[in-house]
């Protein structure tokens, strides 16, 4: 694990995008579905997954989309990127979702579809 941005224990089922998202734009907050057709998970459900993403791109309002997600009981449990940015990390902070930034190699070697666990108390993610 490279560098935990928000502490926790989470397990889901990896949802892994090449793309990186736009909380604000692409998120419909109330289910948590992509609803932006230019993303490779368009119409899919973050909700309860282990969200595997590049980094956060957009307004700083994403975060508070972030925890509106969270409210509305449609947040990933997870967040596995490359690269944190403030949006994403502020977002996790509050909506209290589990973030770690991995290397490329990790990133790369993470398997969409896949169950896993990730434990920041461990340093560990559990296939």
């Amino acid at each position: 694990m490279s560098k935990i941005i928000v502490q926790g224990k989470a397990q889901g089922t990896v949802l892994k995008t090449s793309n990186p998202i736009n909380f604000l734009g692409a998120v419909d907050k109330q289910t948590g579905v992509i609803r932006d057709k230019k993303y490779d998970i368009f119409e899919k459900s973050i909700k309860d997954s282990i969200l595997v993403f590049p980094h956060g791109v957009g307004s700083s309002v994403g975060a508070f989309t972030i925890y509106s997600l969270k409210s509305h009981h449609s947040a990933p449990v997870a967040m596995i990127c490359q690269k944190a940015d403030l949006t994403v990390a502020s977002g996790c902070a509050l909506a209290n979702i589990p973030m770690i930034v991995v290397s490329t190699e990790e990133f790369d070697s993470i398997q969409n579809g896949k169950e896993i666990t990730l434990d920041t108390k461990s340093e560990k993610i559990f296939n």
